[in-house]
């Protein structure tokens, strides 16, 4: 007999859905309780099988109430990939050199300027959302002789190669990039790999024994990207930006390019989930479609990146950031004129020694 335990987790192969974690009863009781009389044994079974029951009852509940998530499959790739080819009936397209096989897709080989991507054919309607990636980037380079990285995207057109990780250039939506390969064109010093969007952060995402996954959430106007890179099956906030407005009817799709240096670049997997969230009246009247990807900052996407050598570079000036600096202005007035005070105090003093000794060399020559 096993009881099983409600519990709340996320789970990064199987997306952030309710949790049912089980132990075992105790063997003893039940072994004594068959040793004994018939019938009572048939009541401990019937007994903890209500029991069981209710407590499945309760996971239901749990599952379809409140912020549950629901898996998209027409929006989804997983093995064996079989929704993916070129066909009307397909759910997912390719380009350039990808490589579908029952355990992976192959954006690019560990080869020399080779492009790829994969795409779904369905738009997305959802306006909360959360997607899981699987994937692995792995090849034969070492240190940092290897490139390019995988993008992730969610883009009003799909299926146009260009230079932006093996995707056009100038494009409409959200893009998520795993960049491997230090460009060092911004003058910034960041440790690669780096994940960027409107904001990053610093992942060991390549050569790693085991897979990789990152989870991109938009949820009420906020966009959050986690990632979890040690298999501890955790996630570890990377981007978390508020203020982002997206419109319904993208699509989803992932690319890379690999340049004069390469690597394997592997989606195992990308799942979407539907959030069920409540929106205003007003909200759920809009028309999704119509809205103008932005985001509402008051400062450079590009300021939003950490800066390792600790200066605010270009952020605003908070209350606590205010009250800092004119306490600093404070102290340096004080320490300020509190040298000038001294300094003033010792030069009265050597003018009264000069003044006595000047009185006692005319006393003396008189």
């Amino acid at each position: 007999m096993w009881h099983f335990v409600v519990s709340v987790r996320m789970r990064k192969a199987d997306g952030p859905v309710y949790g049912v974690s089980r132990k075992k009863l105790g063997g003893e009781s039940l072994s004594r309780c068959c040793s004994g009389k018939m019938g009572g044994c048939r009541a401990f079974r019937g007994s903890a099988l209500l029991f069981v029951l209710l407590e499945l009852s309760l996971v239901c509940c749990d599952i379809t109430d409140g912020n549950a998530e629901h898996l998209k499959r027409e929006h989804s790739l997983t093995k064996p990939y079989q929704g993916v080819g070129s066909s009307p009936s397909s759910q997912w397209d390719f380009s350039g050199s990808t490589l579908v096989t029952s355990s992976y897709v192959r954006l690019t080989p560990d080869e020399r300027s080779k492009q790829g991507s994969i795409w779904n054919t369905v738009p997305c309607y959802l306006k909360d959302w959360e997607m899981h990636v699987q994937f692995k980037i792995h090849g034969s380079g070492k240190k940092s002789l290897h490139g390019d990285g995988i993008a992730l995207w969610y883009t009003k057109d799909r299926l146009h190669s260009g230079p932006v990780f093996g995707n056009q250039d100038q494009f409409l939506g959200l893009a998520i990039f795993l960049d491997t390969f230090r460009n060092d064109l911004d003058g910034t010093a960041r440790s690669f790999p780096y994940i960027s969007a409107m904001g990053g952060c610093s992942a060991e995402i390549r050569n790693r024994d085991h897979d990789t996954y990152l989870a991109i959430r938009y949820s009420k106007g906020r966009l959050t990207v986690m990632v979890d890179v040690d298999d501890k099956n955790e996630w570890n906030e990377c981007i978390d930006i508020g203020g982002v407005r997206l419109p319904t009817g993208y699509f989803f799709g992932a690319s890379a390019a690999t340049g004069d240096l390469s690597d394997n670049h592997d989606i195992i997997s990308m799942k979407l989930y539907q959030l069920m969230v409540e929106h205003t009246a007003e909200e759920e009247n809009l028309d999704w479609t119509k809205i103008e990807p932005s985001v509402s900052l008051l400062k450079s996407p590009k300021d939003n990146i950490d800066d390792p050598t600790g200066n605010f570079r270009g952020t605003p000036l908070t209350g606590w950031k205010v009250f800092l600096l004119l306490l600093c202005a404070l102290l340096g007035i004080v320490v300020c004129a509190v040298v000038g005070a001294v300094v003033f105090q010792r030069r009265q003093e050597r003018n009264k020694r000069c003044v006595r000794l000047q009185s006692a060399e005319r006393g003396f020559n008189t």
